[in-house]
């Protein structure tokens, strides 16, 4: 957050507080009525946010604050998260589905909300299992035209990225390779080209793929409909964040 990070927002807080603070709520999977009720009796937790037992934020202040706290916040706390861990230069490309017919139907048709699931494609590091990039969209796009979106703001630290056959056509090739990454994406068909280039690609360590699919297990869950695509960048970065904080 820069040089803003210690400056109020909403309720006099500071900015970095509050984005602790969603981060709590959100690992701890506490409503925002619960949270500072929790907080009272976590004593540890106030004195390194600096806040007093009987001076801490609403839980209407909170919830405010999410509005104000704009997405490249939580895509900033992604990166950072997944820069604690070990680089290994090796990522998989993965998409997944967040379902969202858990959501009032009263709702949706009073926000006239007609999608009920968002495609959600990611980019993992097959070692440590950091999510590097998410790519989150309402109206889903081929996955040929998302890879190289996800792949760009990281490629400067790739050396190599395993994709499925869903991600295989000669633009995105393309695209992939002029950053200088190697792209071990699973061709279609059984063609002695794509034999031999699937076979190349499983040489070169392209069986480590399904490893974008475990950093799913910890976030894939219904979330309401409300600022669903800040919830859901926030909860890859708590996956990042969580291994760090257990205990050696």
């Amino acid at each position: 957050m820069g040089k803003h990070a210690g400056e109020p927002a909403s309720g006099g807080f500071a900015r970095w507080v509050h984005v602790v603070l969603h981060c709590f709520r959100v690992e701890e999977t506490h409503s925002y009525r619960e949270t500072p009720n929790r907080l009272k009796y976590m004593d540890e937790v106030r004195d390194a946010l600096g806040l007093d037992r009987d001076d801490l934020p609403d839980h209407t202040t909170i919830y405010k604050s999410f509005d104000r706290l704009k997405m490249w916040v939580w895509r900033a706390l992604l990166r950072v998260s997944a820069q604690q861990h070990p680089q290994s230069g090796h990522a998989a490309l993965d998409s997944t589905f967040f379902d969202r017919r858990r959501a009032s139907s009263y709702f949706r048709q009073r926000a006239g909300r007609i999608i009920q699931t968002l495609k959600v494609t990611t980019l993992t590091d097959v070692e440590s299992l950091a999510v590097l990039d998410v790519h989150i969209a309402a109206r889903w796009k081929h996955d040929t035209k998302i890879g190289p979106q996800v792949v760009r703001v990281p490629a400067d630290d790739l050396r190599s990225v395993a994709a499925d056959n869903g991600f295989q056509d000669w633009h995105t090739e393309y695209e992939i390779a002029a950053h200088d990454v190697e792209y071990l994406v699973h061709y279609r068909g059984s063609s002695a080209k794509a034999a031999a280039n699937n076979a190349l690609n499983r040489a070169n360590g392209y069986t480590q793929r399904w490893m974008a699919e475990t950093s799913y297990s910890t976030t894939k869950r219904s979330l309401g409909w409300y600022r669903q695509f800040r919830e859901i960048v926030l909860m890859f970065a708590i996956s990042n964040i969580e291994p760090l904080c257990e205990p050696l």
